[in-house]
């Protein structure tokens, strides 16, 4: 039976999926009502904690496990779109709200997915943004732990970007600014906006997923922390996340700033601009490293082009590309406190993402408004240039 069986007996005539899903969920749990649902006592004195210190509402519905595996065809693998430390992503289509759904089900065993489970659940329930995923529902039935977002046509950033099949359309500079800007606009809400705070701890390619219309969300929250909190400037954690990623002071003392997450994104930003992977073992020695080969790069503007995508076919603003280096070498300094914040990078990447036609506007309004955009509006390039 192919992915999607239960689901493809026709289009209904509202347009959604015909399907053989059953069972009602109309009940709307709360945030207290999920935590009696799962978890151990230690989770619940957690999530007690974690409701001093902000108001969360899980607005998400519950599942039983069988409408699950109704939905996905009994977990059929046709249907994975995605697999990751949790375990498997799977798409289904879910009868009783019409919705396509990419279902996330756990690993039994794993060694991280119930810890991982729950912290996702408590994140999302404390936030909401157009480009954070939206969290649908969740099973928590015996030892199956699933959770059900909304499905993100275009898969993530990293499917279309590195390592490229032949023949697959790259994507085009603009696109690329765009996706850049949408996800520093999710940081830029998770730092400085949700209550409390939250440090996104894995910023990358894969987790950053993409809709019909190339929009970015950031996904998979499962190694989020809430904080700091009561004036600390950071959290201190076990280091965790993913090698390349992760900013070196974090690496070393595993105190963990919003500015770990900025020089995260420098990382992907550069990856969004060159097209290399972080880490990619398949390249020269010299070249594995993506900040170790950037790093001469970055000191001598007339190699800046050696730094963009051989597959954009040096169909991009020159100014543009320096400009938007600009950018990512200051996100990648060494030092977290000479990294910008992530509300001054968003500043910068929404004048890189404007259509040419705007930019004059759009710069001297910035440039009125006093907001940090230096690096990407004058020719204070060439100053900021230097990891």
């Amino acid at each position: 039976m192919g992915c999607f069986s239960c689901c493809e007996s026709a289009m209904d005539a509202g347009g959604g999926y015909g399907n053989r899903c059953t069972g009602n969920n109309n009940n709307v749990k709360s945030f207290a009502s999920f935590v009696r649902n799962i978890g151990s006592t230690r989770q619940r004195i957690i999530a007690a904690e974690i409701q001093k210190i902000g108001n969360p509402k899980v607005f998400a519905r519950t599942f039983t496990f069988e409408e699950l595996m109704i939905a996905t065809d009994n977990f059929n693998p046709a249907c994975m779109i995605g697999e990751g430390g949790f375990g498997r992503v799977y798409r289904g289509h879910i009868e009783s709200i019409d919705q396509v759904v990419a279902v996330k089900k756990l690993d039994k065993n794993g060694l991280q997915g119930s810890r991982e489970f729950f912290s996702e659940v408590l994140t999302l329930s404390l936030v909401q943004h157009p480009n954070l995923v939206q969290l649908i529902g969740y099973c928590a039935e015996g030892d199956e732990k699933i959770l059900v977002y909304e499905y993100m046509a275009n898969g993530s950033l990293e499917n279309h970007l590195l390592d490229l099949p032949p023949g697959k359309e790259p994507l085009d500079w603009n696109i690329r600014m765009k996706i850049a800007e949408g996800a520093a606009k999710g940081l830029e809400y998770l730092h400085d906006f949700a209550d409390p705070p939250v440090i996104y701890r894995d910023f990358k390619a894969s987790n950053i997923l993409l809709d019909d219309d190339f929009n970015p969300k950031l996904s998979d929250f499962g190694l989020a922390k809430l904080g700091p909190t009561g004036g600390k400037d950071h959290v201190s954690t076990r280091v965790m996340g993913t090698y390349g990623y992760c900013a070196p002071e974090y690496a070393m003392t595993g105190k963990l700033t919003t500015k770990s997450d900025v020089y995260s994104f420098g990382v992907v930003f550069l990856e969004i601009i060159s097209g290399r992977r972080a880490i990619d073992f398949k390249m020269p020695t010299e070249e594995q490293n993506l900040i170790d080969w950037a790093e001469p790069l970055f000191k001598d503007k007339k190699k800046f082009k050696m730094m963009a995508d051989p597959l954009l076919e040096e169909k991009y603003p020159l100014k543009g590309l320096y400009q938007a280096l600009a950018v990512a070498a200051m996100c990648l300094q060494e030092e977290a406190d000479s990294r910008p914040l992530i509300g001054d990078v968003v500043t910068a990447l929404e004048f890189l993402a404007m259509p040419k036609d705007h930019e004059k506007t759009a710069a001297e309004s910035v440039n009125r408004s006093g907001r940090y955009v230096d690096s990407v509006t004058g020719e204070s390039t060439k100053d900021n240039n230097e990891l």
